[in-house]
């Protein structure tokens, strides 16, 4: 991986050249909580499938998460705050619009981008979200005591389990990610999701309950498309071969 500073963080990234023929379409990928890019992207063989579509495909660690910069202070992890790494980043290597697709707390990320940066962004993917987007997430807190437990044996919660379980899988520092869900707490207002501009998709398994309102997300947000990934929840969804699918026939389709 690469490094760049960003906003005083060094983020950690990689810029992979598509195989054949260049469609001059670049693709930045952000991951969700408690992973990082080799887990969300490259494990779930989604950067190969792009770049042998064509694509330039960009990811990044996010802060505190893989192998960029780790913080202890949740105001370091403001939403906004990390949509400006992934600007920074398009920034840093040229590249002055893109696809942005992020998945779960990336999906959060890109959505700001959306809001705030449209004319940084051919299109957007929304990958396993809902209405989380627009509401306070009542279960941040558990998920907080989850990756502050002494060890997951203590944890009798499925969820806390469940999250406590993959942030030991992905050996991420659990001191950051209690900082991180704990800054992560920004909302769109139902108002700023109405006025997104660009081309989205939003993407959720039918079985994902943390995305289980993923239809109404898609109602607000004028113009979005739907994509429903059957019988997967919210960590099967992710490599999907539907998602896949769905994702390069949207980006065909696109302006």
């Amino acid at each position: 991986m690469e490094f760049f500073e960003s906003q005083g963080a060094q983020i950690a990234f990689v810029d992979l050249a598509p195989t054949g023929e260049d469609r001059d379409e670049p693709i930045v990928l952000i991951h969700g909580f408690a992973s990082n890019y080799s887990v969300n992207w490259g494990s779930t063989l989604w950067t190969q499938t792009l770049i042998r579509d064509g694509r330039r495909v960009v990811a990044l660690d996010n802060r505190g998460h893989g192998q960029s910069q780790k913080f202890y202070d949740p105001a370091s992890y403001s939403l906004r705050v990390m949509a400006g790494d992934v600007l920074a980043l398009m920034d840093h290597l040229g590249i002055a619009r893109a696809d942005v697709m992020g998945y779960s707390m990336g999906a959060r990320i890109a959505s700001f981008l959306a809001a705030d940066h449209p004319g940084h962004l051919r299109s957007a993917i929304f990958g396993g979200l809902g209405m989380r987007l627009l509401m306070s997430d009542p279960n941040y807190l558990a998920i907080v005591e989850a990756m502050e437990a002494p060890s997951l044996e203590v944890l009798t919660d499925p969820l806390q389990r469940t999250f406590r379980a993959f942030a030991e899988q992905t050996r991420s520092d659990l001191g950051a990610l209690a900082a991180c869900m704990r800054g992560t707490r920004e909302l769109l207002t139902r108002e700023e999701a109405a006025t997104i501009c660009v081309p989205v998709l939003v993407a959720a398994g039918t079985k994902d309950d943390l995305a289980r309102d993923y239809r109404e997300l898609a109602g607000v947000i004028p113009g979005a498309e739907l994509l429903e990934i059957p019988n997967r929840d919210h960590n099967l969804a992710v490599g999907d071969k539907v998602f896949k699918r769905g994702v390069l026939d949207f980006l065909s389709r696109r302006p």
